[in-house]
């Protein structure tokens, strides 16, 4: 049996810390059990979660050293320091050649101990900013779902660590198995870790004159750079660079960008065929749509309706 210990803290979320123990601590009928599933604490005892009930954890940090797999779910508030007595058998357990896993914002105790620095690595979008600035040395990587390198892997927002957990399975005991925990949870079985996270680009403050929210009530129509220049009676050249002066990217770039995420409500909330969306939100045609949200998104339009239609 592999042996998978959570380890939580003060206050914890219930919802990551539920993440791992469907994955790997329930017991269903049908299905092989390979894994057991235990939790521990620097300090046993009640341990307060984010649904406002504490929780009684009565292993404590010895319970690392028999674990084959260390699972982080979650560190709040991701300020909190890293004590010596956690860091210390953190890095034993990694040193014995257990696996370390975190989800969402357990990024940043695990970046505590230094195992990432010089790797990649994700957490939840909000905080891919944060944990950049506060740890150079990573890679953050915040557009992906998951990284797994091993002996180290890391999980963007807590529904993606479900995505981490399954693919776990499936690193340790195959596609079919993995697929049968996954239809027994109704999940989908397998979601790639390159996959974007699914979470929109904030609306950026509109710095440009109007033209930000001009450009978006026009998607519909013929639109280039160009056109965009024009509107503000600048050129081009002066337009870019006010672009990455206050956004930080292109003006075709931000345009595409805006064009993505007007489709992504479209596959949401309709039931238009992609080749209209595409109209729609000027990709012009439904090959250029599909190649389009690839590249950004990292799926395909039908798989993101099918994942994210709202009923």
């Amino acid at each position: 049996m592999h042996r998978v210990v959570a380890l939580v803290r003060p206050v914890q979320s219930t919802f990551e810390l539920g993440c791992a123990a469907e994955v790997f601590g329930t017991v269903r009928a049908g299905v092989p059990q390979h894994y057991e599933f235990e939790v521990c604490t620097e300090t046993p005892g009640p341990v307060p979660t984010s649904a406002g009930y504490s929780m009684a954890v009565t292993r404590g940090l010895s319970a690392l050293a028999y674990a084959d797999t260390v699972l982080i779910p979650g560190w709040a508030p991701v300020e909190a320091p890293l004590s010596a007595r956690v860091r210390r058998a953190l890095l034993q357990a990694h040193d014995r050649g257990t696996r370390l896993v975190t989800i969402c914002s357990g990024v940043f105790a695990l970046a505590r101990t230094g195992l990432l620095d010089g790797r990649s690595a994700t957490t939840h979008w909000a905080r891919a900013e944060q944990l950049r600035q506060e740890f150079p040395r990573i890679r953050v990587e915040p557009d992906v779902l998951y990284v797994d390198h091993g002996d180290v892997a890391t999980s963007a927002g807590a529904g993606a660590g479900i995505d981490l957990c399954l693919h776990l399975v499936r690193q340790d005991h195959g596609a079919a198995h993995a697929a049968l925990v996954a239809r027994h949870m109704v999940m989908p079985p397998h979601r790639d870790g390159g996959q974007a996270q699914y979470a929109p680009p904030p609306p950026p403050a509109d710095a440009l004159d109007g033209l930000l929210e001009w450009a978006g009530a026009h998607l519909a129509t013929p639109m280039s750079v160009g056109d965009m220049a024009a509107h503000l009676t600048i050129a081009p050249r002066t337009l870019a660079r006010r672009f990455t002066d206050q956004l930080n990217t292109s003006p075709g770039a931000w345009l595409l960008s805006r064009r993505i995420a007007a489709a992504r409500i479209l596959l949401e909330e309709t039931d238009l065929p992609v080749e209209a969306i595409a109209a729609r939100v000027g990709l012009t045609s439904a090959v250029n749509l599909r190649r389009r949200f690839r590249a950004q998104v990292g799926t395909t339009p039908g798989a993101y309706r099918r994942a994210f239609r709202v009923s």
